[in-house]
């Protein structure tokens, strides 16, 4: 029997609000409006580290449906807008049921610590769109966090090593790069 229940998807992936509402809660919304008839995204919001790094994000919702039904749609749903491994997907009073096939990378820029010169000389938005284009054949960048003391940007897609691998030789030639760390988060 159809019912209103609770949709809430755990997003292991590094996003803060907006950049969570443009992947994952707008999407979310329309899907479930078209889908689900009287359905609603209610909530969400991103789990933070005490220094302010985005870690995981959530989106709740009130759904009108049959639970299993719900469940096994949603979860086709969010795996095909890039949802990371380790994410989680709870219906009503079912299991929660593990979802997601991405894979990410942070990559961790040093944002103060470096010579001034390097600032002064390099266009942060200029690296960033070279990073873009070396992940570009790998998957996405998605979101970045601009913290005390440095940047984060993340990127997802079918395969962290190839992420990595793909942005070695930037991370290695780059000024902006130097002290530069890469982090596996999903």
């Amino acid at each position: 029997m159809d019912g209103t229940i609770t949709l809430e998807a755990l997003i292991n992936a590094r996003l803060p609000g907006p950049q969570r509402g443009d992947r994952y809660e707008d999407p979310l919304a329309y899907w479930l409006e078209g889908r689900f008839p009287g359905s609603r995204v209610t909530a969400g919001g991103t789990l933070r580290s005490p220094e302010g790094e985005p870690l995981s994000c959530a989106v709740r919702a009130e759904v009108v449906g049959e639970p299993g039904e719900v469940l096994d749609a949603a979860a086709a749903f969010l795996d095909g807008l890039g949802a990371p491994r380790g994410s989680q997907l709870t219906v009503g009073d079912l299991p929660p049921l593990e979802i997601g096939t991405a894979e990410g990378v942070a990559i961790h820029l040093d944002g103060h610590g470096l010579p001034p010169e390097v600032y002064a000389d390099h266009d942060i938005n200029e690296f960033l769109d070279a990073l873009h284009d070396a992940v570009a054949a790998h998957g996405v960048l998605q979101a970045f966090w601009e913290g005390p003391t440095e940047t984060a940007v993340y990127a997802y897609g079918p395969s962290a090593e190839a992420i990595t691998d793909a942005i070695a030789p930037l991370l290695a030639e780059h000024p902006l790069a130097q002290g530069a760390r890469t982090e596996r988060i999903a």
